[in-house]
């Protein structure tokens, strides 16, 4: 067996030589060396791959934006909105402004997975509905803010700071 695979191996790399074609040359008018926004009215100069920077800053933000949900899933994300302003408007009268107490209040209505973060006097909160879809707002002295919507494209209810 050794005896024909070794001929016929010879043979496929005989035949492959000079295959390969040779790479562009760095620098080369082909092959951009720089990339460079692009503006109305304003020729590239040679060697620009040319991009749009109001297109590039929008899609840097983009892991922030919330995934649309089905119509039956934000209905029962929706449904859960009243609860969960209603336990934090207690916690508020009560005067606990902690991530804690936010947290006990929205898993006390049925979220899961609720983070919280604390922003100045605020507390920011981002809960897992059990039918999918989030309830995310904030607390604070003075408001309760809940709403109900999709996952983050990074994962989760709560954005990143």
């Amino acid at each position: 067996m050794r005896r024909t695979i070794f001929p016929l191996a010879l043979l496929v790399l005989i035949a492959m030589t000079g295959c390969a074609s040779a790479p562009s040359a760095v620098g080369s008018a082909s092959a951009p060396t720089a990339a460079c926004p692009q503006q109305p009215g304003v020729e590239l100069p040679a060697g620009c791959a040319g991009y749009d920077p109001d297109a590039a800053m929008a899609a840097n933000e983009s892991y922030r934006q919330r995934i649309d949900l089905a119509p039956d899933v934000r209905a029962a994300a929706d449904e859960l909105v009243p609860d969960a302003r209603s336990a934090l408007e207690t916690t508020r009268g009560s005067g606990t402004l902690t991530a804690d107490a936010v947290r006990s209040a929205l898993e006390d209505v049925g979220l899961r997975d609720v983070q919280t973060r604390s922003a100045g006097t605020n507390v920011l909160f981002g809960a897992a509905a059990p039918q999918g879809g989030c309830l995310y707002g904030s607390l604070s002295a003075e408001t309760v803010i809940v709403d109900a919507g999709g996952y983050i494209r990074d994962g989760g209810c709560l954005p990143a700071q």
